[in-house]
């Protein structure tokens, strides 16, 4: 299991830095495992992007649920678990999203409908408590966050972290109730992110 444990975080490491393409036998050598031991774990590329994609969304979801239950303001969790989905590289990993693997395998979608619960548990409560504006849904912030964690196109970005956080922090104030402005179109679900994704594929 220890080895499978440290596939995954070295394939995780790898896919933000260079892309779902980098070479298994790269992957393997930053792991510290030989190339068999990584062929056992996972016979196949999608076998190894759809596990680091399951335990991506299994460590953000536990974020969403920790901001929730420790952070008495509302906001002030949803504040702290967007920080924190930054700090999983979400941007960079969700482009693995489009690839080959069964977007419908058992692990993926038991593991989504978890984050998208804690994350729709903290929209929902700072709305309730008019600290988050009603006019904003779950797909709006984890479009933002997607995006604004992304690597700009034909750069290395090593240092984004420096404008990642400011910038979303900037993001989250335009979130926060009192309202300043009326927003235009309607506000997005998650369910119109996956009927986007499945329009797009």
């Amino acid at each position: 299991m220890r080895n499978r444990e440290r596939i995954v975080t070295a394939a995780r490491e790898m896919f933000v830095e260079f892309g779902a393409q980098v070479p298994l036998d790269e992957i393997a050598r930053r792991a510290g495992v030989g190339n068999a031991t990584l062929y056992r774990n996972f016979p196949e590329r999608s076998d190894l992007v759809r596990e680091v994609v399951v335990s991506s969304m299994a460590r953000i979801a536990e974020r969403a649920r920790e901001a929730g239950e420790e952070e008495s303001d509302t906001f002030a969790a949803l504040r702290r678990f967007t920080h924190a989905a930054a700090d999983e590289r979400v941007g960079a990993l969700c482009p693995m999203l489009d690839g080959a693997f069964d977007k419908d395998h058992p692990d993926l979608v038991a593991e989504r409908t978890h984050l998208e619960e804690a994350v729709q548990g903290l929209v929902d409560r700072a709305q309730e408590a008019g600290r988050l504006r009603a006019d904003v849904g779950v797909g709006d912030l984890m479009v933002a966050v997607s995006q604004l964690t992304r690597p700009l196109p034909g750069t290395a970005c090593l240092n984004m972290d420096r404008f990642v956080h400011r910038h979303l922090q900037v993001f989250l104030d335009g979130l926060e109730a009192p309202v300043r402005s009326e927003l235009p179109g309607v506000a997005a679900t998650l369910e119109d992110l996956r009927n986007s994704c499945a329009a797009r594929g």
